[in-house]
């Protein structure tokens, strides 16, 4: 799948997808679903328009092209969103952006999709245009509840991610570069790639996680390891469980399958030890059962 800006678009006709489409969850896929170009915006609107109320997200530019490409999406087409295009009239967006730039003969959105200054425009107006089909999808419930990137935001926070991964139609992921950690989980027997989070990403509530990344399964832990009083910020490390290569300085992608347990104290390393290994036993178990 290509990744374009706006400006660097080539005209042919195109069925668009739009939205923020943050996570990536079953309700964008339906949006997504049959379309060819998806648009979206970096950075997320509200970082420029309501900066406080701007929330931590659930993936990156590259993880959210990444998702979309899965789908058989061909192109990818970022628009970047400055005071200049949050000032943009909803008629300038239809215009300039999908009818000019896009050539597009479909829209397909959300029935909660709003654009174009102070949020004026909506499918409604997107419908009365007889340049390009109309498609507005419906919100998807799953197990009674809206599937939404900010609920799905709160499933995370709270470590919730078997629940997340039903709404977002796979595990939540985490990705970053692996660092330099104390050395700790490798005098303990359980050497430990270690993440520093992106603090403009949602990461999952402290505790202990059954994973899988592409190298192998993974019990990770997230949280600031209590027991050893090390005073440092929050850390993800991920054991990885029958691998011995050095990661140091790659990509690791974590998807995560299930909350094991809350991040404790424990009196002394040896009672850690013993609990990590029922925590590596049941992530085998976990990630060999999972589909």
């Amino acid at each position: 799948m290509r990744v374009t800006m706006l400006s660097e678009v080539r005209g042919r006709p195109r069925r668009v997808a739009v939205g923020e489409f943050d996570g990536v969850h079953l309700g964008h896929r339906e949006v997504i679903r049959g379309s060819d170009t998806v648009l979206t915006f970096e950075p997320h609107p509200l970082r420029v328009v309501r900066p406080e109320a701007a929330p931590k997200l659930l993936t990156s530019l590259e993880a959210k092209a990444e998702l979309i490409g899965e789908l058989g999406v061909d192109e990818l087409v970022v628009i970047p969103f400055d005071q200049g295009f949050a000032h943009q009239s909803p008629r300038d967006f239809i215009d300039d952006v999908l009818v000019e730039r896009l050539q597009a003969t479909r829209v397909s959105v959300g029935e909660n999709f709003r654009f174009g200054h102070r949020a004026a425009g909506d499918p409604a107006l997107l419908a009365a245009d007889g340049r390009f089909e109309t498609r507005v999808l419906p919100l998807v419930e799953v197990e009674g509840e809206i599937v939404s990137s900010s609920h799905i935001r709160g499933l995370v926070l709270a470590g919730d991610v078997e629940v997340a991964a039903r709404f977002l139609g796979a595990p939540f992921q985490l990705r970053g570069e692996v660092v330099q950690g104390d050395q700790r989980g490798r005098t303990l027997g359980f050497p430990t790639a270690n993440l520093v989070p992106d603090e403009a990403l949602v990461c999952p509530g402290h505790g202990i996680y059954a994973a899988r990344t592409r190298e192998a399964c993974a019990a990770v832990s997230i949280g600031v390891r209590p027991t050893f009083g090390t005073g440092r910020a929050l850390l993800v490390e991920a054991y990885l469980l029958d691998w011995e290569e050095d990661l140091y300085g790659r990509e690791l992608r974590i998807d995560f399958l299930a909350r094991l347990r809350g991040e404790r104290r424990f009196d002394s390393p040896e009672a850690l030890i013993e609990q990590m290994r029922v925590d590596v036993a049941r992530t085998r178990e976990l990630c060999q059962n999972a589909p």
